[in-house]
């Protein structure tokens, strides 16, 4: 079955930066809507960023707009997002997921955590001094 697995998570002060890396496997990411979501404990899972493919069209939510950058090596059929400028309110559960739907060419993708069908296990990022 498919399989993603974050990597790259840690702790980190204020300020500072890490990127978080997703492979997948029996799954080629190129032909999927791609995503990071983020989850703190209780709380609803909410959008970081989503990835089209084919337009490579980004989308980010507004509060890591700037500092966050989705990308997509499709030749390691890796996810990554470079995280900057981090604060403490980023600090959260981050997990990579995917679409079940293939198609080669997306303006966008929906994004919302119901448009998605397969996830990581998720790897904690921690803010703090």
């Amino acid at each position: 079955q498919v399989q993603l697995m974050e990597s790259g998570g840690g702790s980190v002060q204020p300020g500072g930066s890490l990127r978080l890396s997703c492979t997948a496997s029996r799954y080629k990411m190129r032909y999927h809507c791609m995503g990071w979501f983020r989850q703190a404990a209780g709380k609803e899972r909410e959008l970081v960023a989503t990835i089209a493919p084919g337009s490579g069209t980004t989308f980010y939510a507004d509060s890591v707009k700037g500092r966050f950058t989705i990308s997509q090596d499709n030749a390691e059929n890796t996810l990554s997002l470079q995280m900057n400028s981090l604060e403490p309110e980023d600090t959260y559960m981050y997990y990579c997921a995917g679409a079940e739907f293939s198609i080669a060419y997306a303006a966008t993708c929906a994004p919302t955590p119901s448009s998605f069908d397969y996830w990581g296990q998720g790897t904690q990022v921690t803010v703090s001094s």
